[in-house]
């Protein structure tokens, strides 16, 4: 095995950042020399990234802090058409105005993992709507659509896993590979990247992106590196609850809920996730990875405090976890847990406990709270709820707020407005 010289891909590979790489031994030179420039991109398909963008931002960061220079590249071209990798279906077309708005949304979140400005190791952000959009299609077609083979994209897995399951891949759809090649090399022409990073379901567009810079006269050696498409001990898709994304902003995540989400890690995945989602050194991961028996909870809360800082600052990580333990340890009423308003009108004529479950978000549906009652899993203020046709009204509120809890962890107050 080859004996690793940069402190880039010694963290890449002792922190389980590693899937596959093109050249070890290039990349790493390149890296050792301070010369690696690399980009991971991000489409704008939602007004928030999720835990599932986490790892390749972390790939950025610590690219940076080991001298390289990191470029995240917003997605304003390629969204218009949208990426066929792992999905089943096609996505839904955005509009122009719903694509910039989310792309200004995301924009947020790098700035607590890189600094930006115009160093040599500073981080740039980059739209490819700069080149995408103001191409000529029939130019296009002429100058990079004839580097590509039909046959060859047949065998990549964002067209064939599709097209096995004999399910629609759009026309527009299997352009996408041609554009993500082409943006690697606009942005090797305009700022010398040599790099791109991404998860491994993106190996078939980032080699063809290596291949089309060589057919196209790019005269730099250029390279892949991908990072695993996690999930949890237990198979589950890292990002994906019941109550669907992990979202990165708190507009559509508060903190402390993103707090809870990791310290709900799986006994298993906690050594795995201090190395990938936190800056810990690897020294301290070790000592929290071995705590056993109940003192994992120790390490679980760490890691959730660290992760969240990252994201949400370290202010709020400590809030959340001071909130975690008032709530689990206490059994106070912490008033910043996740909070929905509701008009008081509604609790005058009587709010029904299946419907004031399902507004919360700690439930799906009518059957889903029923089954939980059932089971004891439904509580009002600290109270198992014992009917499902059970009432809430002004009187239920506590210090303005109402306290509704699914199982021992999940928290919500309702306060009437």
């Amino acid at each position: 095995m080859t004996t690793l010289k940069s402190d880039f891909l010694k963290i890449m590979t002792e922190r389980g950042f590693v899937h596959q790489c093109s050249d070890v031994e290039g990349l790493d030179k390149l890296a050792s020399e301070g010369r690696a420039i690399a980009y991971a991109g991000y489409d704008c398909t939602a007004p928030s990234l999720h835990v599932g963008h986490l790892i390749s931002i972390m790939m950025l960061s610590w690219l940076q802090k080991s001298g390289g220079k990191p470029i995240a590249l917003m997605g304003g071209g390629t969204t218009r058409v949208g990426d066929p990798s792992g999905k089943d279906e096609t996505r839904q077309l955005r509009s122009v105005a719903e694509i910039d708005a989310n792309k200004d949304s995301i924009k947020r979140v790098f700035s607590n993992f890189l600094l930006f400005g115009n160093g040599k190791t500073d981080a740039l952000m980059v739209d490819n709507a700069e080149w995408l959009a103001p191409l000529n299609y029939i130019d296009f077609l002429r100058d990079v659509g004839r580097h590509f083979s039909v046959n060859r994209m047949l065998t990549m897995d964002s067209a064939k896993l599709r097209l096995d399951r004999e399910q629609e891949l759009s026309f527009i759809e299997f352009n996408y590979m041609l554009l993500q090649a082409y943006d690697f090399v606009e942005l090797q022409r305009r700022y010398g990247c040599n790099l791109q990073m991404g998860g491994s379901d993106q190996w078939g567009n980032i080699v063809t992106g290596i291949d089309l810079g060589r057919r196209m006269g790019v005269n730099e050696q250029l390279y892949a590196l991908t990072c695993p498409l996690l999930t949890t001990a237990s198979g589950a898709k890292m990002g994906k609850t019941a109550a669907g994304a992990v979202w990165l902003n708190e507009e559509q995540l508060s903190a402390y809920d993103y707090w809870q989400f990791w310290r709900n890690t799986e006994d298993a995945d906690v050594e795995r996730f201090l190395k990938l989602f936190t800056m810990l050194p690897l020294d301290e991961v070790a000592k929290l990875a071995a705590l056993g028996g109940s003192e994992i909870n120790e390490a679980k809360k760490r890691l959730a405090t660290e992760a969240t800082a990252l994201v949400h600052g370290r202010e709020k990580a400590d809030a959340a976890a001071e909130t975690a333990r008032k709530t689990f340890e206490q059994g106070a009423l912490a008033t910043d847990l996740p909070t929905i308003e509701i008009p008081r009108a509604e609790l005058d004529s009587g709010l029904g406990i299946l419907n004031a479950f399902v507004k919360s978000g700690l439930v799906a549906s009518n059957s889903e709270a029923r089954r939980q009652i059932q089971g004891g899993g439904l509580k009002v203020n600290d109270m198992p709820v014992a009917s499902d046709k059970s009432v809430l009204g002004v009187s239920d509120a506590q210090a303005g707020v109402i306290k509704l809890s699914l199982g021992k962890k999940k928290h919500v107050l309702l306060k009437p407005v």
